[in-house]
């Protein structure tokens, strides 16, 4: 059961009655981290995978059943099964914040102030964003800078998502560009900043504000605001009414709830770029384990990727028949020249097919026909390598802060 937003208003008090009543599963709640008495806890099931197997499902307004790893702020991981298409449905769409998100947004009052370094500073409604500018669209994968931090060994300290911390959507809205250009970026303008309408609940503790550089901005058109995800307003814990969108970088940048854009005439040094998400300044970005690199600097471009989705892990299949290996795979913008599977623990490869292309910055759904031999216990593993020539590792990276995994994951399945 979802929340409908009505006059573009998701308030308090419907969100109190949506867990009163049930459509908040579990009782959980934006405010707390405790279930409400008398209702029964649900568990991910069929899950192999011991990170995720004790996990409960929650629902929020706005969100299906997802695996629940804290309420306050929250931080709700996408079940795998929404990854057997490419495109992944807005209700099943991972949630992270870093402090407490925003409980109620009102479009009449709503505006996106642009200012700074600018001649012309804006104050747009959400009428304006649809109205004056172009409209465009792309399909990106949202991806956690921490998915897969959970697998890291040594462990590392954070929120230990499995790999469900990412999606894949289609999102409407405007180049950031074209917003800059009509407020008319002043010369020797640098840097901007992005903020929502996320609060800090203490003084001590930064504010979420991102930054990119000016160039980045003008030379990519795909950098949005977006208003629309997969032709729907944007759940409110996915950004409502309007968020970031960096194609090809990390989650981190997609800053959610936006409220203020600002262009600066020097580099930005708050806390969430210059302290935060931070990685080691090498090819690798990785480290051996209690070593610290000795310059580190923001994150950005994701790695390339593949996931096996189907078989599950620990899925019995009968023996001589034709088994579907299905997943999906990406980058960080380049696109998928490849997918390769093995089925003997990397001892062999075989050419994946590659389904639909919706953009070097989507998702890409993959196919293998296995014949399944005689019985035994049997290790799949997908490889992808991208435009480029870059291909996931077969050891996993490690780096302080668990981020970038894109290591060649192992699934183990069982012919009977």
């Amino acid at each position: 059961m979802g929340m409908r937003f009505k006059s573009g208003v998701l308030d308090r008090r419907q969100f109190l009655h949506a867990a009163a009543t049930g459509a908040v599963a579990l009782g959980a709640t934006l405010w707390g981290n405790r279930l409400l008495p008398g209702h029964a806890l649900a568990f991910a099931e069929g899950v192999e995978d011991p990170l995720l197997s004790g996990r409960p499902l929650v629902r929020y307004p706005g969100k299906t059943d997802l695996i629940l790893l804290t309420s306050r702020p929250p931080q709700l991981e996408t079940p795998i099964k929404y990854f057997e298409t490419a495109i992944t449905p807005n209700e099943a769409f991972y949630v992270r914040y870093h402090i407490p998100p925003p409980t109620s947004v009102d479009l009449s009052t709503w505006r996106l102030k642009v200012t700074g370094q600018l001649d012309r500073p804006l104050e747009l409604s959400m009428e304006d964003l649809q109205s004056k500018f172009p409209r465009t669209t792309v399909v990106a994968v949202n991806q956690c800078s921490g998915n897969g931090r959970g697998y890291f060994s040594p462990r590392v300290f954070g929120g230990q998502w499995a790999n469900g911390a990412m999606g894949n959507a289609e999102w409407t809205g405007v180049r950031l560009r074209d917003l800059l250009s009509a407020a008319g970026v002043k010369q020797g303008a640098v840097e901007v900043t992005f903020n929502g309408l996320d609060q800090p609940v203490m003084r001590t503790t930064p504010d979420f504000v991102k930054s990119l550089t000016v160039s980045r901005i003008m030379q990519d058109p795909n950098v949005l605001i977006a208003y629309q995800m997969n032709g729907q307003p944007l759940p409110l814990l996915n950004g409502f009414p309007a968020r970031l969108i960096v194609p090809g970088w990390y989650a981190t940048y997609w800053v959610k709830n936006l409220s203020e854009i600002t262009v600066l005439d020097k580099p930005f040094d708050g806390f969430w770029m210059t302290k935060a998400y931070l990685i080691p300044d090498n090819s690798c970005a990785c480290v051996e384990p209690g070593t610290a690199a000795p310059h580190m600097v923001p994150i950005n471009r994701m790695d390339v990727r593949s996931l096996i989705i189907s078989p599950g892990a620990g899925e019995r299949l009968p023996s001589g028949q034709t088994a579907a290996i299905k997943g999906i795979t990406f980058d960080g913008g380049s696109g998928i020249r490849q997918v390769e599977v093995s089925v003997d623990k990397g001892a062999t490869w075989h050419s994946a097919k590659l389904g639909k292309d919706l953009g070097n910055y989507s998702f890409r759904e993959w196919s293998f026909d296995w014949k399944t031999p005689q019985k035994g216990s049997y290790t799949l593993m997908s490889r992808a390598t991208n435009r480029m020539g870059e291909t996931q590792r077969t050891d996993p990276r490690w780096n302080p802060a668990g981020y970038m995994r894109n290591v060649i994951e192992h699934v183990e399945v069982t012919v009977a």
